[in-house]
């Protein structure tokens, strides 16, 4: 008989803080790699959040360079500064309870397509993966969500979704996993890819895709396609096996 590992075994055991740093590098290779830009938080539920710090880019992070910050965003632990733009984060955790992780950035055709104003179809079955409910369009640029009031306007209009294009500045991507907002960028970003490509051909052409099966795919939680993360974290751990030691960054 065949032995199946279950995804849990396919992993040593980590913790939000490895998970944080593991997300960051996963999608600094599928194209969230906008230099210094972008955020990754984690509800620890007692108020405040796990984050990636200002001056360092998701492809160097490392677990002991991981802040703890209040949802007044400030430090409580770490000694790294809180990186620019965390107030859309601080209004997102006061406003949505239902959201434990969040990760924001500028993907090459993520912001191709805020910039203009544009929901991309669905046109193939690994652009609907990771569900997380309608991609909306946040196209209320009020300025940039380093200002409270702009980043409660841009929590706001996602209206209880997951998934949004800022308009003229980047992606919005929540869940309750590491692994559902692994699943819903890499898919978001190929999405973006994929009908940006399609486009360029000729006309946009209607999903091939039956209806019922990008609603099916719509309303998954992004926690049902085991491996996917899984399997991408590996790749982070042989090509840094020491990441996750519980040391300060070699020099």
């Amino acid at each position: 008989m065949t032995f199946i590992p279950t995804a849990e075994k396919l992993l040593p055991d980590l913790s939000p803080r490895d998970e944080l740093v593991l997300l960051a590098r996963t999608l600094w290779r599928e194209g969230y790699n906008d230099h210094l830009a972008g955020h990754i938080t984690v509800a620890l539920g007692d108020g405040t959040l796990l984050c990636n710090p200002w001056l360092v880019r998701w492809d160097e992070l490392r677990p002991s360079q991981v802040i703890r910050i209040d949802l007044d965003g400030r430090v409580v632990e770490g000694d790294w500064p809180v990186p620019l733009g965390i107030p859309l984060h601080l209004q997102l955790h006061r406003m949505r309870s239902d959201v434990t992780w969040a990760m924001h950035n500028h993907p090459l055709f993520g912001t191709v397509w805020a910039d203009r104003g544009e929901i991309p179809p669905v046109l193939d079955q690994s652009s609907a993966l990771g569900g997380g409910g309608d991609l909306v369009l946040v196209n209320e640029y009020e300025g940039p969500v380093n200002n409270a009031e702009a980043a409660r306007g841009a929590v706001e209009a996602m209206n209880g979704g997951h998934l949004a294009l800022l308009a003229g500045h980047g992606v919005f991507v929540l869940g309750s996993s590491a692994r559902a907002v692994h699943q819903r960028a890499v898919a978001l970003e190929q999405r973006c890819q994929r009908a940006w490509h399609v486009r360029a051909i000729g006309a946009m052409p209607r999903s091939p895709l039956p209806a019922s099966f990008l609603t099916y795919m719509k309303d998954s939680d992004g926690d049902g396609f085991r491996g996917f993360w899984e399997s991408s974290v590996r790749a982070e751990l042989r090509a840094d096996p020491t990441l996750l030691d519980n040391t300060a960054p070699p020099e």
